[in-house]
């Protein structure tokens, strides 16, 4: 995964179009684990920051947070390379 990208749909204000982006994959600090998002939900709390019913949200913000996927890289921790997890 050196090099390469991640994607990301990104609001950047209420009433505009969330915007496909690429950034650099991060590098998983001690504690950390990097996941290969398999499938990433949208919560009714994000929809109330595109909607506008959320005063001044930290923009640009990142939509969907809770995901299912695989471990790519760790940072120290134990867990397995390749382990199916669930991020709430």
């Amino acid at each position: 995964m050196t090099g390469a990208a991640l994607r990301a749909m990104v609001f950047r204000g209420t009433g505009r179009a969330l915007a496909l982006e690429e950034r650099p994959i991060p590098e998983p600090g001690p504690g950390e684990v990097l996941v290969r998002v398999v499938a990433c939900g949208v919560c009714r709390t994000d929809l109330h920051v595109v909607d506008g019913a959320r005063a001044r949200p930290r923009l640009p913000l990142g939509s969907g947070h809770e995901a299912v996927g695989r471990s790519a890289r760790r940072g120290g921790e134990r867990l397995r390379v390749g382990r199916c997890v669930g991020i709430p």
